[in-house]
């Protein structure tokens, strides 16, 4: 008998640590683990088993709406980085610096991209010359580097992975349909795949990406009641191009600047996935990007000559419809089994033994309810078709529940300021849209505006001066 890996032994309970538990659970199931460089982790293949079921999701419908994938370099000379004041302003303080080559002292420094407008934009500017050339629809999957001071596995970290895209267009109506686009990916790919429910909206000023005029953004919310930003798309108007010069010739013979647009979605999305669904027993993942939709376990001993085949042919037959693993490990108990399996998030764990053999039966386990109930091994992939979309329905369904639970209004600042302590959640108040009020919120509640809703139209009145509302605006506490 193999003594106990740490990985199945008790969580700290998600109620009462949640901060322990998260990082716990991104240990223990095996997703990631922190290495030498500051800041930095390493992601275990289980984990980067769930990012490449994002980026192959996500590859498909970017080539569905013609988007296509290249790739820039690293480093960024520190003179293009500077060209966008207000760029170089909102990503100074994270960026990470090369200032030798060997033993040789570089005559200008380079920035380890924190992201890759300064150098994607020089290269369109010899790239579009006309009308012709628009649209430029490209994206790259890739890392960047951002100097953080406070770090967490998957959700704040000194280098992480993520895809970026970067488009040029000819008008700025077609710059803000692109936007629109991706959001409406984004927000497919995290309601639809990993069950998360989001709002969508745009970000007040303060909050914009740094350089762009607009800034698109999905907001989920994680059951300790905190907001977390799940993807964004930014209009960078022309800010962009006019820093680095990027004209073409259009159909009335006149030049213009190219309207330009950045969007993303990083790793971040894993430890929203851990965050919103896991439990006191470990990871739950949504079938639809579980590595392993369904493990089958084995009941191994006298038997084995019949029941290790059955097994198997069972894995090869459900192998044609899901993603199955057969866990045939010797060494290691099938109670054990059962236990790292619900650490690691298995949607549906199948059990054969010889009675079940001998009755043409498994018994199949849920990870959300963990009940389990015996099915005949006839019509079993419809069976388990039907009860993974089970799964998937109810998670989503949950966190929507807790969400619009956890959405208040409030009326007055002292109003929001008890709202955000009792509900841990959003908050939803009326605007002015001057800055000096936002400030005022922010220092009362310790609550950043998260979103303006693209879908609410604003009433009533600024909840910090008492001027007539331009717009309303969902506060939260956020990571």
């Amino acid at each position: 008998m193999v003594q106990e890996r740490e990985s199945v032994q008790a969580l700290p309970k998600k109620s009462e640590n949640f901060s322990e538990w998260y990082t716990q659970v991104a240990l223990r199931a095996e997703l990631a683990d922190y290495t030498p460089v500051r800041g930095s982790m390493a992601i275990r293949p289980y984990g980067f088993a769930i990012w490449e079921g994002i980026q192959a999701w996500l590859d498909r419908r970017f080539k569905e709406t013609g988007h296509v994938t290249a790739y820039f370099p690293l480093l960024i000379p520190e003179s293009f980085l500077k060209r966008e004041a207000e760029h170089v302003q909102g990503f100074a303080p994270q960026v990470a610096w090369v200032t030798h080559g060997g033993q040789e002292e570089l005559s200008e420094r380079l920035a380890v991209r924190p992201t890759s407008e300064a150098i994607i934009l020089p290269m369109y500017a010899k790239w579009i010359q006309s009308y012709r050339d628009l649209p430029v629809l490209l994206l790259q999957w890739n890392s960047v580097v951002r100097w953080e001071k406070a770090t967490r596995l998957f959700l704040r970290t000194a280098e992480f992975l993520w895809h970026e895209g970067h488009t040029a267009h000819r008008t700025m109506e077609d710059a803000d349909a692109e936007c629109r686009l991706i959001l409406g990916i984004y927000r497919e790919l995290i309601e639809d795949v990993l069950a998360i429910p989001v709002l969508v909206g745009v970000k007040p000023p303060s909050e914009r990406f740094a350089g762009a005029d607009n800034t698109y953004t999905l907001e989920a919310l994680m059951p300790d009641g905190q907001a977390i930003q799940a993807g964004t798309s930014h209009f960078l108007g022309q800010n962009f191009a006019k820093a680095f010069d990027v004209k073409f010739l259009d159909q009335d013979n006149q030049e213009k600047y190219i309207w330009s647009t950045s969007w993303a979605v990083t790793t971040r999305l894993i430890g929203s996935l851990i965050m919103a669904h896991g439990d006191d027993k470990g990871l739950v993942l949504p079938p639809r990007i579980a590595p392993f939709q369904v493990v089958i376990v084995p009941i191994l001993g006298r038997d084995d000559a019949k029941v290790l085949p059955a097994a198997k042919a069972l894995a090869a037959r459900l192998s044609s419809r899901f993603r199955v693993k057969l866990d045939d490990r010797d060494a290691y108990t099938a109670g054990w089994k059962f236990n790292e399996w619900e650490m690691r998030g298995a949607p549906v764990r199948l059990e054969i033994g010889p009675r079940d053999v001998a009755n043409h039966q498994v018994v199949l386990s849920r990870r959300t309810g963990r009940s389990k109930e015996t099915l005949s091994l006839d019509g079993l992939e419809d069976t388990v078709g039907r009860i993974l979309d089970e799964i998937q329905a109810e998670l989503f369904e949950r966190g929507k529940s807790y969400r619009d639970e956890h959405i208040t209004q409030a009326g007055t600042l002292d109003e929001l300021v008890a709202a955000i302590d009792r509900v841990k959640g959003f908050v939803k108040v009326g605007w002015c849209e001057m800055q000096s009020c936002e400030d005022t919120i922010r220092e009362r509640t310790g609550a950043s505006p998260r979103l303006i809703p693209l879908d609410e139209e604003a009433s009533g009145k600024c909840v910090v001066c008492g001027m007539p509302a331009k717009v309303r605006v969902y506060y939260a506490r956020a990571y």
